[in-house]
């Protein structure tokens, strides 16, 4: 959260949080190196100043380098200038790469050496250092409440229910990546021998699920409406609740039953639907009561609406009060940090302008500098834009859909034009040199201007959701008269209809529900394409459970697209390995119309001849592919902090 919006932050705090950043350092690290006795936990005041610095830990996936890569699934491919960042490396199966340093590897948001948790700088932060400096803070707090005498009841209970929520969360972000590790609930000391066994994943699981629990318990809904936090109404958005506690409940009961974590690492997708049903039960209650909650108004929470008058500009309608694009990025509003009414859980970005030194130039074509700066493109798969169905409802390959390939880009779901730029979409706005105005509408066929695996797109698409196409050099949208703010939450309303469907789903498919939310699977789903103008699942695939857990993993990857969810589903669901989820493919066609055509029509509406799917690459993974590996140093602390199967 931006520094001029916490509630209590002590410089004489943090200066006694000082850097040990390793597992190994973690665990080595005495209380008393840490904390003046007394000082930090004597009254609410001090002791939210040593729990503020656990927010500053949470690291900026977007921004977190000059360019940077968070979507290592299916969904996405770089052009081969780009072929250093991790989205390639987990391409050749190079996990390792996540770890920044480590035998030239580039590393990730998930680590940097000489992370520095009290720096204000994006680039200092990445989720392995900081995770195991907060547990270890979250642990001292919890270990020092009692100190907490000069306290009213509420002010204990904010303070204890976030350092709760920290130390699961930060348990649970390392989980999804690297599997079962030690939950660690008490202040260790670097006297004792350590002999924590790697547990179980739903053991650790349990755990995390205990500390989400008590947080839910603690926390208010909206710090607004308490006493503390009346001193600091309208900006306390960013800080913990029971809203966000109750969605981590439930996404960690999801994550521990999904089949990955139920089944363990294997290939050959035969597991693929195997839910362990008991902690399904438990993730739609949690997600059950948040939904009870916002649908009854009790939250500061809604669906962003998603109303535009013209979807291709991301320019909402009049009298719209919130806006879908205002999750994800955010223009001409001073700034404003994005997230609308939906986001739920988000760190800080206080370096607002910084997504404009990189990320913000990084999502279009380089031809002639068009977007400038770093010859790097994120862009999509052909095959993941194909999960985009049909405005109807429909999956493309259901003979109903009324798909036809030589109208490609006609009557999709309606996030296909918010979200994907194709042939003909018009790119540039503002007037531009006249020998440069073959560059204003996209030419993304086969052998187009655009098409290029070097400075252009390698797909036939480009994507626009996270970063408005107007962020290129003439409209000039990251200049900083655009005030173009950038950030993804790390989790939204819309993710929470889509866990609460699959975990009913799995409990008994499309009629299943919680005990205390009134919508069935299929009803919360149906509420996410309502949102939208699409069309709901079709009856076909509500009487299958097969076929519409198939129509939930589909619509979680539409509406969550690019947000950095992929990677993590497909692993948990034992698909990793499977094809097509383990191909990226591009799209190949002719143009049919002329260039007018574009300049006097919706290019929606064109026709192309040839239309082909063309691999780019496949993915060899094996079975030691389902978790990446941990730290070598780590693994050699003791016996029985062990490394990962086939690493």
């Amino acid at each position: 959260m931006k520094r001029t919006h916490k509630i209590y932050l002590l410089s004489t705090i943090l200066f006694l949080m000082l850097g040990a950043y390793s597992c190994t350092a973690y665990l080595d690290r005495e209380p008393e190196s840490i904390v003046a006795e007394g000082e930090a936990f004597k009254n609410f005041t001090n002791f939210q100043g040593f729990v503020e610095e656990m927010y500053n830990g949470i690291p900026d996936k977007l921004k977190h380098y000059w360019t940077t890569s968070w979507n290592w699934g299916d969904d996405e491919i770089m052009n081969t200038p780009a072929d250093w960042h991790m989205v390639h490396q987990v391409d050749l199966g190079n996990f390792w790469g996540w770890q920044a340093g480590r035998l030239g590897q580039p590393g990730c948001w998930l680590d940097k050496p000489n992370a520095n948790i009290t720096s204000g700088n994006k680039f200092d932060h990445a989720l392995w250092p900081h995770a195991w400096y907060c547990i270890r803070k979250a642990n001292l707090g919890l270990e020092n409440l009692d100190k907490l005498t000069e306290a009213t009841k509420e002010e204990k209970n904010l303070i204890a229910g976030q350092l709760y929520f920290f130390r699961a969360w930060y348990h649970f972000e390392l989980m999804q990546y690297l599997g079962a590790l030690p939950y660690i609930d008490e202040v260790l000391s670097s006297s004792d021998k350590l002999t924590l066994p790697r547990p179980t994943y739903q053991e650790a699981a349990d755990k995390a699920g205990e500390d989400f629990a008590r947080a839910a318990e603690l926390l208010p809904i909206d710090w607004d409406k308490t006493t503390v936090g009346r001193n600091t109404a309208g900006k306390n958005q960013l800080r913990i609740n029971k809203i966000m506690a109750l969605g981590y409940l439930g996404k960690n009961y999801l994550w521990a039953g999904s089949p990955l974590m139920k089944n363990g690492a294997q290939t050959g997708g035969t597991k693929t639907y195997d839910y362990d049903t008991d902690y399904m039960k438990k993730a739609a209650e949690a997600f059950g009561e948040l939904l009870s909650l916002v649908e009854s108004g009790q939250t500061q929470y809604a669906l962003a609406e998603y109303n535009y008058k013209d979807i291709y500009n991301h320019v909402r309608a009049p009298g719209s009060t919130s806006c879908f694009s205002d999750l994800f990025y955010t223009t001409g509003q001073n700034w404003l940090m994005p997230g609308s009414v939906e986001a739920i859980f988000r760190g800080s970005s206080t370096d607002y302008n910084g997504s404009n030194w990189g990320t913000t130039k990084t999502f279009g074509p380089k031809v002639n500098g068009l977007v400038e700066h770093d010859n790097i493109i994120h862009q999509p798969t052909a095959n993941y834009v194909k999960l985009y169905g049909m405005a109807n409802g429909l999956p493309l390959d259901d003979p109903n859909s009324g798909y036809d390939p030589n109208y490609p880009f006609k009557d999709r779901d309606p996030r296909f034009y918010h979200d994907i730029v194709f042939d003909g979409f018009k790119y540039v706005n503002s007037t531009m040199p006249a020998d440069q105005e073959f560059l204003r509408y996209a030419q993304l066929y086969t052998d187009g201007i655009m098409r290029n695996d070097q400075n252009g797109s390698r797909t036939g698409y480009f994507i626009q959701k996270l970063v408005p196409h107007t962020a290129n050099k003439y409209d000039g949208l990251y200049n900083w008269s655009g005030s173009l703010h950038v950030y993804l939450p790390y989790m939204r309303l819309g993710d929470i209809y889509l866990m609460y469907a699959e975990a009913c789903a799995a409990m008994g498919g499309a009629k299943a529900k919680s005990t205390n939310f009134s919508k069935d699977a299929e009803a919360a789903l149906n509420t996410l394409r309502d949102r939208v103008g699409a069309g709901h699942v079709d009856a076909a695939y509500t009487a299958d459970n097969k076929k519409f857990m198939d129509e939930v993993r589909r619509e979680r990857a539409v509406e969550l697209s690019f947000e950095g969810f992929r990677f993590n589903d497909l692993q948990r669901w034992l698909l990793l390995t499977e094809y097509p989820y383990n191909v990226k493919t591009a799209h190949d066609f002719d143009r049919v119309e002329d260039d007018d055509f574009y300049k006097n029509n919706d290019p929606k509406d064109a026709r192309v001849s040839n239309f082909k799917e063309r691999t780019i690459l496949t993915r060899q993974f094996g079975v030691k592919h389902y978790w990446f590996p941990l730290k070598v140093s780590d693994t050699s602390m003791y016996p029985e902090f062990g490394q990962n199967p086939g690493w």
